[in-house]
């Protein structure tokens, strides 16, 4: 399977080059995209983080003082505002309260009791807090979401119901724990699945297609 995964790696990084995935001007920004891109679209959490920006609520005080009308305003196109407001609302809480509001002495603890306590955030969920300590914390854990599952289930490695744990220790187990490798790979998937492994596949033109065992059939996600 380290060969494998490796390989795929190869191919995604020989198709789309450096990633530089997760975009964000601060440590900060990237935690709040991070819980506003649930069930949305990425282009649509930037218009959330642009008027943030535009009403100086980029920071967990300001958050935490500006209302909730006013946050929920604020973070209407990134979907379902008012249940994000809530969630964003409880991180920038803890944040301060734990860390006065720094992002820095958040990426101190140590990766397990970091992950503890985000997964004891209300809202925050396993890819959501792996999201934040990695691309926010600066921490070695792997990533996994739709797209890692659609991609590897399709080509026959994992089940298609596998769990989110199961399949990030797959990764952990036979890939160095490395920053930098884990934020990329986990842009390969995001862009691979984005524009080939959708609900109907275009594994023609994928650059994982080479390694599809011959006559392999992948279903739409409509057909299973």
């Amino acid at each position: 399977m380290k060969r494998t995964l490796h390989r795929y790696y190869d191919l995604m990084v020989d198709h789309f080059g450096p990633t530089n995935w997760w975009p964000g001007d601060s440590d900060f920004e990237i935690a709040v995209g991070a819980i506003l891109t649930q069930n949305t679209a990425w282009r649509n959490v930037e218009k959330a983080l642009a008027n943030l920006t535009s009403e100086n609520l980029l920071s967990p005080r300001a958050i935490l003082d500006c209302g909730e009308a006013r946050l929920e305003m604020a973070l209407k196109p990134s979907g379902f505002f008012r249940v994000k407001a809530r969630r964003l609302t409880s991180f920038c809480a803890f944040l301060v309260e734990g860390y006065g509001g720094s992002m820095g002495r958040l990426a101190e603890q140590p990766l397990d009791t970091l992950r503890a306590e985000l997964l004891g955030v209300h809202g925050i969920g396993p890819e959501t807090a792996d999201d934040i300590i990695l691309y926010a914390c600066e921490q070695p854990v792997f990533v996994v979401d739709t797209y890692t599952r659609r991609i590897l289930s399709r080509h026959g490695h994992v089940r298609p119901e596998i769990g989110y744990e199961d399949l990030r220790a797959l990764f952990e187990k036979h890939l160095d724990k490395n920053v930098a490798l884990y934020k990329d790979y986990h842009g390969q998937i995001v862009r691979t699945g984005n524009t080939y492994c959708r609900a109907t596949p275009k594994c023609e033109s994928c650059p994982l297609a080479p390694t599809l065992r011959r006559g392999q059939p992948i279903l739409d996600d409509t057909q299973k």
